[in-house]
């Protein structure tokens, strides 16, 4: 079967994460966000970064999965392309015939209920991944996950919980740190959620999508030199340019920005 591969996303990634920031401020509307450690486990074959590589590998991987689909090691492999290939509808079809399989099957039910999650299918990723993992034998990324989801719901009390929970097994996970960066945020914390992803990007394992969430919050500080400073440690100079550009051009436009501008502290020195 010859399956048309979408491009990567190309929009610039500081405007993706600010979409996200002000997507997740209400309840009511769409969660945009993607968990940022909502890679799939099962599967230990890394993923090309080269993005034509990359068509092919998912290409090879959908042909193999065409042939055995129940395969656990194929499945999850494949769907971990396909999300790569932000293709994660197709990734969600491919885990829930897998889960119909084996509904017991932990690493199949954490895959399934993080590509949920990525879809902003909330409620039904919450159900799933609670099967996925026991209070015995927690597993650190799907309590981040679970956390990402609270924050979804707008329960950042709940959902630093869930990072807390995480960080006790997996203590300084950069990806976990970076999320609970954007939980304060989300909460209005500005400071907190500055300094909870300084020390998440300054992690050795951190990678450039950690980076980008600092580089955002700094933006969404005022701080758009040191913004562009931290985007152009991934970026080239004038990505990072046009990146800081797009922040600036989008909080001036959102009342959402104001709203989470305004911290707690800010609002108590001004009474």
């Amino acid at each position: 079967m010859t399956r048309a591969l979408p491009s990567l996303p190309k929009q610039p990634l500081l405007a993706i994460a600010l979409t996200v920031l002000t997507g997740l401020s209400g309840c009511n509307s769409k969660p945009a966000i993607t968990d940022f450690t909502a890679s799939f486990g099962g599967s230990s074959t890394a993923l090309p970064t080269d993005e034509g590589q990359l068509r092919r590998f998912a290409e090879d991987w959908g042909q193999r999965y065409d042939r055995n689909p129940k395969d656990k090691a194929t499945a999850l492999t494949y769907a971990k392309a396909l999300q790569a290939l932000d293709q994660n509808q197709q990734a969600v079809a491919v885990l829930q015939g897998l889960a119909i399989s084996y509904p017991e099957d932990m690493k199949v039910l954490g895959a399934y209920g993080k590509a949920l999650a990525d879809g902003g299918n909330v409620m039904q990723a919450a159900e799933v991944l609670r099967k996925a993992h026991t209070p015995e034998r927690p597993d650190w990324s799907i309590l981040s996950t679970q956390g990402s989801l609270a924050d979804r719901l707008g329960d950042h009390d709940a959902a630093r919980g869930y990072y807390e929970q995480a960080l006790k097994i997996r203590p300084n996970e950069p990806t976990v740190l970076s999320n609970l960066g954007l939980s304060y945020a989300l909460a209005k914390n500005l400071p907190r959620a500055e300094e909870t992803l300084r020390l998440a990007a300054n992690q050795p394992t951190a990678d450039m999508r950690v980076r980008q969430n600092l580089a955002l919050v700094l933006a969404l500080q005022g701080k758009f030199p040191e913004a562009e400073e931290w985007s152009r440690r991934d970026l080239a100079p004038i990505d990072a340019a046009q990146n800081v550009a797009s922040i600036r051009q989008m909080i001036s436009q959102s009342d959402t920005w104001r709203d989470i501008q305004t911290t707690p502290a800010k609002r108590s020195a001004s009474r």
